[in-house]
């Protein structure tokens, strides 16, 4: 049975809940082993903020390519049909032809690096038309009188009644501009993402 997608639960893991939503939309509930949970919230939330906090800095790409390897080696090891990619800089773009667009393309999912007021992680989950369908980790409610007024354009979408899939649509443009305004992934320099498939789904 596949889990509900799920939501983070402080200002700073949308990294590992993210990866987590991948694992959960990839496979059953029966399947997924406890260890990986437990090593994905370990090796993420690896940064400091200015003050010295640790974790209050969320998520870094090092940490990202980190549990890409790892989780590759634990799917080679447990004969686990999860097979990963991290891509950064300027491959990171959803256009014909980008690892990106193609793994969404082959049934992947990508957990990506955009903007939501501060860098922030979502999970990709499928295209449908010039949009992408997304499942963003940080919770809103569309009727919030004090929802951010960003929200408020044809570009961003909520979805209500997929939670094992999405809760936003985001137009493909809007996604691939070099700002940093919501659901914007900025400049290329600074673009991370890490792909995931299920090898028994997915001939790669």
């Amino acid at each position: 049975m596949k889990n509900l997608l799920n939501y983070q639960t402080s200002e700073y893991d949308c990294g590992p809940v993210s990866i987590l939503n991948g694992i959960r939309y990839l496979f059953d509930r029966e399947d997924i082993y406890p260890d990986m949970i437990k090593f994905i919230m370990l090796y993420c939330m690896d940064t400091y903020n200015e003050e010295g906090e640790l974790c209050k800095r969320g998520t870094s790409p090092a940490a990202m390519s980190y549990v890409t390897n790892w989780l590759n080696h634990f799917g080679v090891i447990k004969h686990f049909p999860l097979y990963c990619e991290h891509f950064s800089g300027e491959c990171v773009t959803l256009t014909p032809g980008s690892p990106i667009m193609d793994a969404l393309k082959k049934g992947g999912v990508v957990v990506l690096f955009l903007y939501l007021e501060i860098g922030h992680y979502v999970l990709l989950t499928g295209i449908e038309d010039d949009r992408v369908l997304l499942f963003d980790p940080f919770y809103e409610e569309e009727d919030d009188p004090e929802l951010d007024e960003e929200y408020f354009t044809e570009e961003i979408t909520f979805i209500n009644d997929q939670p094992k899939k999405a809760n936003r649509s985001v137009a493909l443009e809007r996604l691939n501009r070099t700002s940093k305004d919501y659901y914007e992934m900025g400049e290329l320099p600074c673009r991370d993402a890490l792909v995931m498939y299920n090898t028994s789904l997915t001939k790669l």
